[in-house]
Order: structure tokens, then sequence, then C-alpha cells
């Protein structure tokens, strides 16, 4: 299996040069002058538009800027200086397309609409979204002249960014990634993936309502919205000597990981791979606990008691602020790791990662 993904991350440096053209990026004959950059990430299911430091959606009530994912954190990176880009993800094949006023945290009047290349396709395999991403992130340099970006990844929007690290690696790519931020991301898995797939049961909710609850409700969309990403969020694809995580190699070399976690749902006694939890993502899997040192050879943890998004404290019944996303400390340990990500390999492997 690992070699067959590895081939195919090599075959892919004709498709990104190609898509370059597609893209509307032509490569410049000399380097920019260094531009540093934050690029946030949204996860599965998700679509978010394209913005950039200077340029977002409408905010007339009821919509938001970036997304529901990425808004907030956009909004305090901005403002503590950094220089923003949201990508283009859709959850379906195509191009971004406006949600339904109606919907969850809809957006509007965004200032530009990205080809279907480089728009991850958010219910799709994590490879291929990787992929897209590390277009988007070569449109970047060729076109804005982004030369060093700092990836802050949200659910699978982490592993997403971990596929992109490989590719602009193996395709000797001009942008250089300085760090990796992953909230909530299920490097080894998601618990609702496990139970759609019967790598768990609700007899492991240990009697939890939102548990039990939130995967009978997702069985049904992974049922009909699903198209391929829900099997590859389980221990089966991801973990092992054969998985997804072995098959990245040494990909991370040299970049700093900061992994950070919710635990707002607990269950005593619970199964330690998925509890605690934050109704998506369990601190095990957010921690990347089983990815050796090899895959990941820097890292430091952090957690709190907060959901992953602002749709599970809205599925829950709780107030926004307890999503990972939308969290002030939350976003303000982002922005830390960001600003420390210069001297982070200098400081000791795994802190805060517990034994």
């Amino acid at each position: 299996m690992r070699f067959t993904r590895l081939a195919a991350v090599s075959a892919i440096a004709v498709a990104l040069t190609l898509s370059a053209c597609a893209a509307g990026g032509a490569s410049p004959t000399t380097k920019p002058v260094p531009s540093r950059a934050v690029v946030i990430v949204s996860g599965g299911g998700t679509i978010t538009p394209f913005t950039t430091p200077t340029m977002a959606c409408s905010s007339d009530k009821g919509f938001m800027s970036a997304g529901n994912t990425d808004t907030a954190l956009r909004d305090f990176l901005l403002a503590q200086g950094k220089q923003v880009y949201t990508a283009p993800a859709m959850d379906d094949w195509g191009v971004v397309a406006e949600p339904d006023p109606a919907s969850f945290a809809p957006f509007k009047g965004c200032p530009m609409v990205l080809p279907e290349v480089m728009t991850i396709m958010t219910a799709g395999d994590i490879d291929s979204g990787g992929e897209r991403l590390a277009r988007f992130l070569n449109y970047l340099y060729t076109d804005y002249g982004v030369t060093d970006v700092d990836l802050v990844g949200h659910s699978n929007g982490g592993l997403w960014s971990r596929a992109a690290i490989n590719i602009l690696k193996a395709t000797n790519s001009p942008v250089t990634i300085r760090s990796l931020v992953a909230m909530g991301a299920p490097h080894v898995a998601s618990v609702p993936g496990r139970f759609t797939w019967g790598e768990m049961t609700l007899a492991d909710c240990m009697g939890v309502q939102f548990c039990i609850d939130f995967n009978t409700v997702w069985i049904k969309y992974a049922g009909q919205g699903d198209k391929g990403l829900n099997r590859e969020d389980t221990l089966k694809y991801l973990d092992g000597p054969d998985g997804w995580n072995n098959a990245q190699g040494n990909a991370l070399d040299n970049i700093p990981v900061t992994l950070m976690a919710g635990t707002y749902f607990t269950a005593m006694g619970g199964d330690p791979t998925i509890w605690p939890y934050d109704g998506i993502t369990s601190q095990y899997s957010a921690w990347a606990t089983n990815v050796s040192d090899a895959i990941m050879p820097h890292r430091s943890c952090w957690s709190a008691p907060l959901t992953h998004s602002i749709f599970v404290s809205d599925f829950a019944k709780i107030d926004g602020q307890t999503a990972l996303t939308w969290n002030t400390d939350a976003l303000a340990e982002v922005n830390r790791a960001i600003d420390e990500s210069d001297t982070a390999l200098s400081q000791p492997n795994r802190q805060g990662c517990g034994s």
C-alpha cells in the first residue's frame, strides 16, 4: 500500500505543473521576495470560500465572511497582524457555490471563485484533497507571491494539509511549509467514521446521549453525501504499518506540528481511543497518539473542554464559544504556535502530549 501511494505522489508532479496554467498562474522566472502567510484549511463536509488578507465575503447579518469554520479564526489572526488566506472547499464536485441562505452559517458575495482543480472536495478522499490544496498553495506562490506558509487545518483539513505537504516536497515546489497546526484532526480515525464502518458500536457511547444521537444521524449522512472520506477516517485506513500515516514517510521532517484536541464529551471508563472527544475526534486521534516520531518528528499538544465545531455545539445545544475554531483561548493557541514556529524545533518534542 505504501509503495503504491508514494508512486502516486510522484506521478502528481506532472499534474501539478500542468494545472498551474489551468489555475491562471504562470511560473515566475525568479523567486518572489519572501512573503509569509497563514493558510486555513477547513474540514470534512464543509463549504469554504477563497479569501485573502484584504478580500472576503459579505459580513451582512446572518452571513459569515469566510464560512462557518474559518470566519472567527481568520478574523482573530488578521487582528494579530497575520496575512491570512482561506483555501477553497466544496462538499461536492465543482467550484465553491454559495450555500442556501437558510442553511447553517451561510456566506455570500465572495470576492473570487477559483477553479475546481484548486478546490478541496470535502466529502472525498484525503490524497485527492491534498493534491488540490497543493495546487492552491502553488497558486498563492505564482499569483500572490506567497513563499512561506503556516498551515492551520481544522478536522480533515489537518490531513489534507499533511497530504499537500507530502506532495509539495515530492514535486520540489518552491512553497516552504513553516509549520502545521492541526485542530481536532482525525490523524488516527474519527468517531463517526469508526461507527459507520463497524469499528465501534453505540455501546461504546457509554450512555452519553450526544454520542448516541450524533452517530445515529451521521450514518444517514454517510450513506447519502459521503464520497469516500468517511471510509478513510477509520483505523483500518489510517493506522498500522500499511496505513495512510506511515505512507507519508518523512514529509513532516523539520516542520513543527501543534496538535489541538477538544475534550468536551467524556465518559468514565470508556475506550481511551474514543474518550474524551470533541464530538467528532478523540483526544487520542487529535494528538496522533499512535503515529510514530518517524512520521511526525516534532509535535506539541494542547487540549481544552471544547467541541469540534459550531455545528457540533449547535447540535448539542451549547454555546458556540465551546467550539475549537471559535473559542478565544483556542484561537490564541493557534496564534502562539505560529509565532513560535521559528524556534519550536529547538524545544523538547511532545510537550503537553502526556506520557
